[in-house]
């Protein structure tokens, strides 16, 4: 039963390694097979105010997304030969591995739900600092490590979100305001005739 208490705290500590050393580490030389994280899920997410649209694509056209739960596969397919000496520890693992995929999906297709449920994640993307909060699942080894900085219902996130509700307010005025946009249809001549 020490396996299961053990799995959850070397899970977490995996998160916090990977996500710092693996993703952002090497994640960020393009020609990394870790690049996706950077480059794509990273991009998007701040583009889109934390929705990341790799997971409304079918599995295999969503590159980032596949390229997760692949990786996700390989440290599950990795403990499995331990599971006859310590079947706590890798059924834990594997419960972990399943769970961060389903929240990680769940909190990149609603931003609401992860501001609320996972808001150390939503503070790593939309926070000042996206070299912090590197936990996923849980945020206790960003505590222990000082790495924890909250973001959701600051003052500074009020700002930021101000100030993105105005550029989406410019850019849908100027979206209109195009030669190529929908114009109303004028009114009729009677209609006009009928006002005057």
């Amino acid at each position: 039963m020490i396996g299961i208490p053990l799995a959850l705290a070397v899970f977490n500590a995996g998160e916090w390694i990977t996500h710092k050393h693996i993703l952002h580490g090497l994640g960020r030389k393009r020609e990394s097979f870790w690049a996706f994280h950077w480059h794509e899920h990273h991009h998007e997410v701040r583009k889109h105010d934390h929705h990341d649209p790799d997971y409304d694509k079918p599995f295999f056209k969503a590159s980032a997304r596949r390229k997760e739960a692949f990786a996700l596969m390989g440290v599950g397919v990795t403990v499995a030969p331990f599971f006859p000496v310590a079947p706590f520890f890798v059924g834990t693992t594997w419960y972990g591995l399943a769970r961060y995929y389903q929240v990680h999906k769940k909190a990149h297709l609603d931003a609401d739900w992860a501001r609320t449920h996972l808001p150390w994640h939503y503070d790593h993307h939309m926070g000042p600092d996206q070299n912090a909060n590197w936990c996923v699942t849980r945020p206790w080894f960003d505590h222990l490590m000082g790495t924890r900085k909250v973001y959701v219902g600051t003052e500074r996130e009020a700002k930021d979100h101000a100030r993105r509700a105005q550029r989406a307010a410019r850019q849908a005025a100027r979206a209109s305001a195009s030669p190529d946009a929908v114009q109303p249809p004028h009114p009729r001549a009677s209609d006009r005739g009928a006002r005057g």
